[in-house]
């Protein structure tokens, strides 16, 4: 499965931005570790997301690339399939919840895509999604359960180990898996001693939960900030996390609020909060990291700053 990152970084080099990696010596203090923060905010369509869509869609048949492509996202992965559809020249169409984030809609839209708006059920996706390929035919691309999209994943910490060197841990937020499992595969592929921990909200633990116990359990309703970390595990991305990730941990609302805080007011960086989960888990002290040299992967930076200006003009206008 290296192998397959290795060949998918070749594939997506010269159009994935190759993003930046941001050091902390806040961070090093309270964490007494040394930390290498892989920014995927900075990526196309603003997380990692763009990698693995990238690799998928460069390998389509002529066929499904004439009949076309379909996901379903709440907002990030949607974003990245749509851009890369545009780049590759496929038409790309989006099953998403009613109550996506209205800043990754907007995105979604602007790259080209068409929209198909569902419910906000576990399931309704699904449902929407596979009525659809019965009716037009079209290519259905996982977020994250495709073994296509995951090597593509891979493809960031492949980057930051490679820039910066063996790491004893490298921290990744959980959500569907593809970002976890690829950077196991990544990391492990690299440098073999590597610990690769997943951060999940404790409000959404089913990847924790299925993890302990070696059974996949489906997500439902959970009730995180973290919209991106929402969905479930699927069957190839639980396969490789077993087998590959070392521990799984889990932080509070709080924690994931305090990490992106950190992120925004002493690095600068916007980041969401699924992109802040991997920080947080950091910053939890569950895992003994004195001493280490600490990867950490940065999944996104989609936030919707509408009300934060919006208070400011108010602000302006009342002066």
């Amino acid at each position: 499965m290296f192998k397959e990152v290795e060949l998918t970084y070749q594939r997506i080099q010269k159009i994935a931005n190759h993003t930046p990696v941001m050091t902390s010596t806040t961070l090093n203090k309270k964490v007494n570790a040394e930390c290498y923060i892989k920014c995927e905010n900075f990526q196309k369509t603003g997380s990692f997301k763009f990698r693995g869509a990238l690799n998928s869609l460069s390998l389509l048949s002529p066929e499904n690339k004439k009949r076309g492509v379909i996901t379903h996202s709440s907002g990030n992965h949607a974003q990245a399939l749509a851009l890369a559809a545009k780049l590759i020249g496929v038409k790309a169409v989006i099953v998403m919840p009613k109550n996506a984030p209205k800043v990754k809609v907007k995105a979604t839209k602007g790259y080209g895509a068409e929209i198909i708006f569902c419910g906000n059920k576990p399931g309704d996706r699904e449902k929407a999604v596979d009525l659809l390929i019965e009716q037009y035919s079209y290519k259905l691309i996982h977020p994250s359960n495709d073994l296509e999209i995951i090597y593509g994943q891979g493809t960031a910490a492949y980057e930051l180990i490679r820039e910066v060197g063996d790491q004893d841990f490298v921290f990744a937020p959980c959500g569907g898996g593809g970002l976890l499992s690829g950077t196991s595969i990544a990391s492990k592929g690299l440098c073999p001693n590597v610990k690769v921990i997943g951060v999940e909200p404790k409000n959404a633990d089913d990847a924790y939960r299925s993890f302990r116990d070696g059974k996949i359990y489906p997500s439902l309703n959970p009730n995180t900030i973290a919209d991106g970390l929402r969905t479930s595990l699927g069957t190839n991305t639980f396969k490789i996390i077993r087998k590959q990730v070392d521990k799984i941990i889990t932080v509070t609302e709080q924690e994931i609020v305090n990490a992106m805080k950190f992120y925004w007011t002493r690095m600068k960086l916007i980041v969401e909060p699924s992109g802040a989960v991997s920080l947080a888990g950091v910053l939890s002290n569950k895992i003994n990291l004195t001493s280490k040299k600490v990867g950490i992967i940065i999944s996104g930076g989609n936030v919707d700053l509408t009300d934060f200006f919006n208070k400011i003009i108010e602000e302006l206008n009342h002066e």
